[in-house]
């Protein structure tokens, strides 16, 4: 059986704090999730278990995320001396689309028609929102609220996949608000 893992991660500071969505190295991460499907478990980890989030994704048949190439790996970047998109094997659903679209999509914008309704809970802006109270508090419930709304990040961003991979197309909201098909080919042999 192959070892697909959905990843994810949510930063400590905002495009703004650090200079620009240029400087993605320089956000942090404030919590990060997987979901293995060898395991069929989720993991949680923090930037100090860093170096153990790289390992899974090293060893994985393939990473799926949704703009995880574009900006979860610039994040972190700075944490392993590998070049993390060399040495994975991966399946961007966000690069996908917009490469077959010509623009970038939301997760929402796939998730909401593709999944009956289905969306994120949260937004990025809450998690930065939620890391700052845990800095301010140090009430764990805060790390708790950033893990919560990444691990269902990577449930949407996991049923979206399974479902193109099983329909061989995806749903998504075009821009004046209405729904429109588009085909897919996310078999697990993909590499981006």
């Amino acid at each position: 059986m192959k070892n697909i893992v959905y990843f994810d991660l949510e930063t400590r500071r905002s495009a703004s704090q650090v200079g620009g969505w240029h400087e993605t190295d320089k956000m942090g991460i404030s919590v990060a999730v997987t979901f293995s499907t060898a395991s069929n478990s989720y993991s949680i980890y923090t930037q100090d278990e860093a170096a153990e989030l790289v390992e899974q994704l090293r060893c994985a048949d393939l990473v799926v995320g949704y703009n995880h190439l574009g900006f979860d790996y610039g994040v972190l970047q700075p944490f392993t001396f590998w070049t993390i998109g060399e040495v994975t094997r991966n399946l961007d659903l966000c690069l996908d689309l917009s490469e077959r679209l010509g623009h970038r999509l939301r997760l929402d914008s796939v998730a909401r028609p593709t999944l009956c309704g289905k969306t994120k809970t949260a937004d990025g802006t809450d998690a930065l929102k939620w890391w700052a109270e845990y800095e301010r508090s140090n009430d764990p419930e805060k790390l708790v609220d950033i893990a919560t709304y990444c691990c269902f990040d990577v449930k949407v961003t996991m049923a979206v996949h399974q479902f193109g991979v099983k329909n061989g197309y995806v749903l998504y909201e075009n821009r004046v608000g209405s729904n429109q098909k588009i085909p897919v080919d996310w078999g697990d042999d993909r590499k981006d």
